[in-house]
């Protein structure tokens, strides 16, 4: 009777149902999210990407997907909604405005996707007549560019004739006569292109004298001679000038100073205003000084 009990209870141990202990390990491993979402997602990813990689690493389908990219774009590009037909050049003159279409490189009508607006907008502005430039386009197909021009300010005179110069002292047009721009002052001298904007401050304090008026002559590229007709010269500092001009006008008002033989009215020293005479108006004081008493003067 033992025998067969014990044999029984070794078959009881053989049929135990419990797992091993690794077998239970490996079972809680795979009940783990993690693990149950690389089987859903992960394993099916890294098949789709192998298989993907493997097929466009063809060179023909490489080359038939970008043409039908392309294609695409294309029929996207050139729909009429995108297309640009005309061109309109707003705010400049017809000299100025046809510059600006040299320098239009694009064949209308053309897409908008393929116009560089900046690229337009930096050529018309390189043309030395035009200050600024706005550029966009608009409904309807249209490309605007609007520009504001430089005004012209001055002529400054060269050995060939005369350059028309903005405030910036910009060169925009050359003449060969003053006759072609009577309302711009005229001037001379090295570097007078550099100080237009302080030239113009002294022609506008000297409106009083613009009758008499010829030009301003920059001096050593420092300072400004006013010339006045009757061989007559106004020299001013290089500090200031305009203050010092208005003194010689206040001067000439109220003593007629520069309607006597006054060649030059030296300003360069503001605490020691210089006359020059005339030569014949010099010849005349020292005939007039040098008579004695009782001598007629003539």
């Amino acid at each position: 009777m033992r025998q067969v009990n014990t044999r029984n209870r070794n078959a009881g141990a053989k049929s135990d149902p419990a797992p091993s202990r690794w077998s239970y390990r490996m079972q809680r491993v795979l009940l783990t999210p993690m693990y149950r979402r690389m089987l859903r997602l992960g394993i099916p990813f890294c098949l789709t990407f192998g298989v993907a990689t493997w097929y466009l690493s063809d060179p023909a389908v490489q080359q038939r997907i970008g043409l039908a990219v392309a294609d695409i774009r294309h029929q996207i590009q050139t729909r009429p909604e995108f297309m640009v037909k005309l061109m309109s050049v707003d705010g400049a003159s017809d000299r100025v405005a046809e510059d600006v279409r040299d320098t239009f490189t694009y064949t209308l009508p053309a897409s908008s996707f393929d116009m560089d607006l900046d690229a337009v907008r930096a050529a018309v502005e390189e043309l030395p007549a035009v200050a600024s430039a706005a550029v966009r386009v608009r409904q309807g197909g249209v490309l605007e560019i609007r520009v504001r021009e430089r005004q012209p300010a001055a002529l400054i005179r060269v050995p060939k004739g005369l350059i028309v110069v903005d405030a910036e002292g910009v060169a925009l047009d050359a003449i060969a006569y003053r006759g072609e721009r009577p309302n711009l002052p005229v001037l001379t001298g090295p570097g007078a292109d550099e100080a237009v904007a302080e030239a113009l401050a002294i022609r506008a304090a000297a409106a009083p004298l613009a009758p008499r008026l010829r030009g301003l002559v920059r001096m050593g590229a420092r300072r400004w001679d006013v010339v006045l007709d009757r061989d007559q010269r106004i020299l001013l500092p290089v500090a200031d000038p305009v203050r010092a001009l208005e003194r010689v006008i206040v001067l000439s008002e109220a003593q007629d100073m520069l309607e006597r033989d006054i060649a030059v009215v030296d300003m360069r020293l503001a605490d020691r205003p210089t006359l020059r005479m005339k030569e014949r108006a010099n010849e005349e004081w020292w005939r007039i000084r040098n008579l004695k008493p009782g001598t007629s003067a003539e």
